[in-house]
């Protein structure tokens, strides 16, 4: 559960309505936007008591015990991140971009919690974990698909006392079990390459064609909102950073600092999920 946050500064949340209305604006979310959906974050509420280091592309390419490691935890993991549901921030983000308040999304998040809650032009900038790729040849199969194979290879690993692992920001679970040694990893149907989330790993660089289409999102932009993200990573950040060079009003709502906090038109501290509907009310009354 997550612990209170500071009552919504109501003379602020006039003033990001006021900063927003009538402008064309872009949305830039994070993490922040999926905690109160029940996904951990790396950075925000409670990441001291849980810190850990996430996968690197590097290891994991290289590192067969890696690997199987990341599997294991991430078949545990698996059936709590896909049980996750749309909160009332994504909600009223999809009502926002339905009724024309904002023209679309750039999301950090690999959750697709934005496109169940309706959001139709979202970017994922980072992929997304429904879907496994690989390495070899290519070919996409859906990570359902993928659990089902890991759990024939791998019968009685779902058992009660390792479903109790807690969750995960990789979507995987915190778990050390000496019989992770034994675990077997599912290979490529198509041609016994190697597999891999269809997500961007530390120490691997966003795709050119998404950062393309993220930049010329910004440039249609007249306003950027970033919604929960530390901005702590290049990869969200250029877009701030991208937007305060044309001179566009930066709006930022996030628990805690973040790195784009100097080039912020308005900064608050409120939770994604609090704020947003009520942002929406206010804009739809005018």
């Amino acid at each position: 559960m997550l612990p209170p946050a500071p009552a919504l500064d109501l003379g602020q949340l006039d003033a990001l309505a006021a900063m927003l209305r009538g402008r064309r604006v872009l949305a830039l979310t994070g993490a922040g936007c999926s905690t109160e959906s029940g996904i951990p974050d790396y950075r925000g509420e409670g990441t001291r008591a849980r810190a850990r280091n996430p996968v690197k592309f590097d290891r994991y390419v290289g590192d067969p015990a890696a690997r199987r490691r990341y599997w294991a935890r991430a078949m545990i993991g698996w059936p709590k991140f896909c049980a996750a549901r749309p909160n009332a921030g994504h909600a009223a983000l999809a009502a926002l971009e339905a009724e024309g308040f904002i023209s679309g999304l750039i999301t950090q998040n690999v959750d697709r919690l934005h496109h169940a809650a309706g959001s139709r032009e979202v970017v994922e900038l980072h992929g997304a974990l429904a879907e496994v790729r690989c390495l070899s040849c290519g070919a996409i199969e859906a990570r359902a698909d993928l659990q089902a194979r890991l759990e024939q290879l791998n019968p009685g690993w779902l058992d009660a006392e390792r479903l109790r692992a807690p969750m995960a920001p990789d979507g995987d679970a915190d778990l050390e079990d000496p019989a992770l040694a034994r675990f077997r990893v599912a290979d490529c149907l198509r041609c016994a390459g190697l597999l891999k989330p269809n997500v961007v790993f530390f120490g691997e660089a966003v795709p050119a064609p998404v950062v393309e289409r993220g930049y010329a999102m910004v440039d249609a932009a007249e306003a950027l909102l970033v919604l929960g993200s530390s901005l702590a990573v290049f990869s969200g950040l250029r877009f701030v950073r991208r937007a305060a060079a044309r001179e566009l009003p930066v709006a930022i709502v996030n628990l805690g600092p973040t790195r784009g906090d100097p080039l912020a038109s308005l900064r608050l501290g409120a939770r994604v999920g609090e704020l947003l509907p009520q942002l929406h009310a206010r804009l739809r009354s005018g």
